[in-house]
C-alpha cells in the first residue's frame, strides 16, 4: 500500500525539526540570539505594503536618539547575525543597530515575482520608514554591498547618511561578471549556495584568506541544512538576476553620500581591481581602505579593522589627506 504524500512531508518535517534540536549549528544560532538580546536588540517582523512581503530584522529594543542609527546588510553566505556576529557587540555600543535578513533570507519572506537588488533594496528602505528610523548608515557585505548602493542611490540624502561598501563588486560590468563566472567552470550557485560538503569547503576556502583547516563532514552538513536548504530556488534566481543587471540596467549611478569602501586584498570572488574602479567611479566622495591579508569574508577575518573603520566613518568626514590610496591604473 502506498504511503500517502500528506504523510511523507509531514514525516519530512519532523526529521527536520527533531534534527534541528540536536543540532551543533542550531545550537550556536540561539546562542548569536541570546548574544544580540543581550546587547539590547530583540527580533522584529515587518510586514510591508501590501501585505505579500514581510522583511525579519533584529533591532533595538530603546531607540537611542543620542546614537547613529546602522543597518548591516548580509551577503549570500548566511543570515545577518552570522555574517554579522563580530560586528554585533562592539558596534552596538556606538550604534542604533538594525541587521534586517534580506528577501528569502532567514524568516524574510515574499510572494512577490521580483528578484532584483532594486527590490531587496525598496524592501530594507520601506522596512526601515516603517520603524520611524528617519537617517541611517547602510553597510553591506557583497551581495548585501549591492543592496546598499542601491538604496543610497535611489533614497535621498537626508534618509541614507553614509553608505560602506564591503567586497561588493558593484562597479562590475556584466561583460566582467559573465567574465568571472566562467573563470569558475561551474554554476555560481554551486560556490555560493552548496548542496554539498565539498561545495562549502570550498566555498570557505575562496572567502578566506585563512580558512578553518578542519572542520567536520556532520558539523558542514548541519549549516548547509540550515542555512542553505530553504528557499534555494529563490535565492538561485536573485544571483542570476545579480550575476545579470548588478545594482540594475543602465548607467552605474553615483549617489550623494559619502562612500566607505572595504576591501580584502586577497579577494578572490571579488578581485581588487572591482575596489578600485568603484573608488574612480566615485571620486572624492568616496574612501577605499584596502586591509591586508584577508578574502572575501572581511566581517569575520578582520573585525577589528572593520567595526573601528565604520565607527570612524561615522564621526569623520572621509575627504582629508588620510584618505589617499594608490590606484594601480594611475
Amino acid at each position: 500500500m502506498e504511503t500517502p504524500k500528506n504523510l511523507l512531508l509531514i514525516l519530512h518535517y519532523i526529521r527536520r525539526f527533531i534534527s534541528r534540536l540536536l543540532s551543533l549549528v542550531s545550537l550556536k544560532d540561539f546562542v548569536l540570539s541570546l548574544l544580540l538580546l543581550l546587547c539590547g536588540l530583540s527580533s522584529l517582523t515587518v510586514q510591508l505594503s501590501g501585505s505579500t512581503t514581510s522583511i525579519h530584522l533584529w533591532g533595538p529594543r530603546r531607540r537611542r536618539h543620542s546614537r547613529p542609527a546602522l543597518v548591516l546588510l548580509h551577503g549570500f553566505g548566511g543570515f545577518a547575525k552570522w555574517q554579522f556576529e563580530r560586528q554585533i557587540a562592539p558596534l552596538s555600543r556606538h550604534f542604533d543597530l538594525y541587521l534586517p535578513d534580506l528577501v528569502f533570507f532567514g524568516q524574510s519572506v515574499s510572494t512577490e515575482g521580483k528578484r532584483s537588488v532594486k527590490f531587496q533594496a525598496e524592501c530594507v528602505a520601506e522596512a526601515m520608514r516603517k520603524l520611524g528610523v528617519e537617517r541611517y548608515t547602510v553597510a553591506g557585505v557583497s551581495y548585501g554591498g549591492f543592496v546598499a548602493f542601491c538604496m543610497a542611490a535611489a533614497a535621498a540624502e537626508r534618509e541614507v547618511e553614509r553608505v560602506v561598501v564591503i567586497a561588493s563588486g558593484v562597479a562590475s560590468s556584466a561583460k566582467e561578471r559573465k567574465e568571472l563566472v566562467d573563470k569558475e567552470g561551474r554554476e555560481v550557485s554551486e560556490l555560493l549556495l552548496p548542496e554539498r560538503v565539498e561545495d562549502l569547503r570550498n566555498l570557505f576556502r575562496r572567502c578566506m584568506f585563512r580558512p578553518p583547516t578542519w572542520l567536520p563532514d556532520f558539523l558542514l552538513r548541519d549549516f548547509i541544512e540550515i542555512m542553505f536548504k530553504d528557499h534555494r530556488k529563490e535565492r538561485t534566481e536573485l544571483l542570476n538576476e545579480l550575476l545579470s543587471d548588478g545594482v540594475g540596467r543602465g548607467a552605474l549611478p553615483i549617489p550623494k553620500q559619502e562612500t566607505l569602501i572595504l576591501w580584502g586584498d586577497e579577494d578572490t570572488i571579488f578581485p581588487l581591481p572591482l575596489a578600485y574602479a568603484l573608488k574612480r567611479h566615485l571620486g572624492e566622495k568616496a574612501k577605499l581602505q584596502v586591509i591586508k591579508e584577508a578574502g572575501h569574508a572581511l566581517p569575520l577575518e578582520k573585525p577589528y579593522h572593520v567595526n573601528s573603520l565604520i565607527r570612524r566613518s561615522s564621526r569623520y568626514a572621509f575627504a582629508t589627506s588620510a584618505d589617499r590610496y594608490v590606484d594601480p591604473q594611475q
